[in-house]
Order: structure tokens, then C-alpha cells, then sequence
């Protein structure tokens, strides 16, 4: 399966398969605790984001998935993605280790709305617990 999003402790980055970066493999399901696992098994993509918190964030704070549509993730996702990017490329005025990797976000794949709503809300996570503004 290829590995788009992965998130280790304060970060946020996408590897693929054949990247040189590292990879994770979750075949087994040996998710550390609270680690949340977003996959779109069709499209053979899948986030991983371990981050204390987030998963609590997402069942407390987070809006339902409907709440807004698939359209507005998307929409939100390029520009805190664009954003996010050019915090990462400069660790030397933002918090390098928040945003510690660049995310290879394609825009124009169709992740679907489960991959979409957690990646926003990831965004959102942290701009709540590290009082950070997109």
C-alpha cells in the first residue's frame, strides 16, 4: 500500500513507497496507542498521525464529517498544505519542531471525504494545542 501521510510526534509528512523517506508499515496493525489511521484502501492511500491528543481532539472538538462537505476539506487542505510548506522550509522563523517536514500533498487526487476531513482537522489540532495561526 502506498504510504501518503505520516505523522510522528509534532509533525506532519507524506511518503510514498520508493521515497527516501521513511516509510511505516502498518500491514499488522501495530499502531503505537492512540495513533489515529485514516486509510482509502481503494486509492492504496493512507494517513497516520501520532500526535498526544489528536485522536481526543477528534472526538471531542472536532465538527461531524458532514458538517461541511468534501468540496470545503479540499479547499481548506490546499491552503493550510501551501501554508504548512513554507513553515516547514523555514525552520529558522517557524517552530521547526512542529512543522519539521514538507507535506506532498497532490491536489489533484482525490483522496475522499474520511482522508480530507482528519488531514483538516489535523490542521486544526494544531493550531488548538500549539496555538499556532494558518
Amino acid at each position: 500500500m502506498k504510504n501518503i501521510f505520516y505523522c510522528l510526534a509534532l509533525t506532519l509528512s507524506i511518503v510514498s513507497c520508493g521515497s527516501n523517506l521513511k516509510t511505516v508499515n502498518t500491514e499488522n496493525n501495530n499502531l503505537p496507542e492512540g495513533a489515529v489511521r485514516i486509510a482509502n484502501d481503494s486509492l492504496e492511500y493512507e494517513i497516520i498521525i501520532i500526535d498526544i491528543g489528536f485522536e481526543t481532539y477528534l472526538n471531542t472538538i472536532a465538527k461531524p464529517i458532514t458538517y461541511y462537505s468534501e468540496e470545503y476539506y479540499k479547499l481548506k487542505n490546499k491552503f493550510y498544505v501551501t501554508e504548512w510548506n513554507i513553515r516547514a522550509r523555514n525552520p529558522l522563523r517557524y517552530n521547526s519542531s512542529i512543522y519539521e517536514n514538507v507535506i506532498n500533498y497532490d491536489f489533484n487526487i482525490d483522496y475522499g471525504l474520511e482522508v480530507n476531513y482528519k488531514l483538516y482537522n489535523y490542521f486544526k489540532f494544531v493550531e488548538h494545542k500549539y496555538k499556532q495561526k494558518f
